[in-house]
């Protein structure tokens, strides 16, 4: 582990999958909505391993493993609601999953059959942000959008939204996120950041990146932190419903530093081993989220084998869903491209497609 949690670090589960007290935040759900987090843990953790094989067989193009990282994200995305916006990453699998985007639709970016196929106003996710950091300063631009729009602070909670961004540990070090927390802060804007603080930010372990924990960056800014543990999903639950009531009611912003670890590689096209040694990993392997669910639900009786087998059978299905359909998704044709960039096609990138078209005619009749 590259550095010790601290005093202040929020945990309801402990490892082994005991449940304990924190005096600041609660989990006030039962063991059946335990049980679907598990659930959405499980499918999220098998998506991510046949979106890996896909890649080593060169079927995608490059995947970046959420292994490990299941309960900061189930977790999270289990406290939104309407009209919350979400904006991801690149890593958020388990995000996207939770809220009902297609994993087919998530494939085809990798695979490079579309660019972003899922409907952004319906599942209220926005695209996935490959620019390290960017999408935080978009994500308060939405924040402050929502403000405007008389979407925070009303009478009725239920009328109320938030944005939520997620990021990782090494984006803290880029200016747009600095950016970003100034503007939230200024204005109070309804955001969560929520830093996915997976240890190594590529090959840079987290001591390069900050010499003071994460969550304690933010207080220069104005924004409380809160460092909660990320492999514990009732924590991450409890702190996350804390940020966005928060952020719904006018308070403003909250950054929230789950402190967690990335199992695999940062992605496909990454080495892990010329840089960390088996020890970390196997600490953390100790830490698994989903077998500290499951050590609680069993502890409490409350899982039992038939249980088990339906999300194993779940949990297949999905994965032979992804093998069969990803093989079978449409090339892109390269004129499509011209149409899909603008609304309304300006002139100019009309007669480049048109120029495009004669050209690759131009092969056909010379093949004639």
């Amino acid at each position: 582990m590259s550095e010790t949690p601290g005093a202040d670090f929020v945990q309801l589960l402990t490892p082994d999958g005991r449940r304990i007290d924190n005096c600041d935040y609660r989990f006030d759900g039962d063991d059946a909505e335990v049980r679907e987090y598990l659930r959405q843990m499980v499918l999220a953790r098998r998506l991510d391993a046949e979106a890996t094989a896909l890649q080593r067989k060169g079927e995608l193009g490059l995947w970046p493993p959420s292994l490990g990282q299941e309960a900061a994200q189930i977790g999270s995305a289990a406290a939104t609601r309407a009209p919350d916006e979400i904006v991801p990453s690149y890593r958020e699998h388990g995000v996207l999953l939770s809220a009902g985007v297609d994993p087919l639709d998530v494939l085809k970016t990798f695979r490079g059959t579309s660019m972003v196929d899922w409907d952004s106003r319906a599942t209220r996710v926005h695209l996935y942000s490959f620019v390290i950091g960017t999408q935080t300063l978009h994500a308060v631009g939405m924040a402050m959008g929502m403000q405007r729009d008389g979407l925070v602070g009303n009478p009725d909670p239920a009328d109320d939204g938030a944005a939520i961004v997620y990021f990782g540990d090494g984006a803290t070090s880029q200016g747009d996120v600095s950016e970003a927390f100034v503007f939230a802060a200024s204005y109070k804007a309804p955001v969560v950041f929520f830093c996915q603080n997976n240890q190594w930010a590529i090959s840079e372990p987290i001591e390069v990146q900050s010499r003071i924990p994460l969550y304690r960056r933010s207080a220069g800014f104005g924004v409380p932190g809160v460092r909660v543990d990320g492999n514990d999903v009732l924590a991450v639950k409890a702190v996350t419903d804390a940020a966005l009531a928060r952020a719904r009611r006018g308070d403003g912003p909250t950054f929230v530093e789950a402190f967690t670890y990335r199992m695999g590689a940062h992605t496909t096209s990454d080495d892990p081993t010329k840089y960390r040694g088996r020890d970390e990993e196997e600490k953390w392997r100790r830490r698994d989220p989903i077998a500290r669910v499951r050590a609680y639900l069993t502890a409490q009786g409350a899982l039992d084998q038939s249980f088990e087998d339906a999300l194993a059978a779940e949990a297949d299905a999905l994965a032979e869903r992804i093998r069969t359909e990803v093989l079978e998704l449409p090339e892109p044709a390269f004129e499509d491209l011209f149409a899909n960039a603008y609304a309304d096609t300006p002139a100019a990138v009309e007669a480049q497609r048109e120029a495009y078209l004669a050209y690759e005619a131009s092969f056909e009749e010379t093949d004639a």
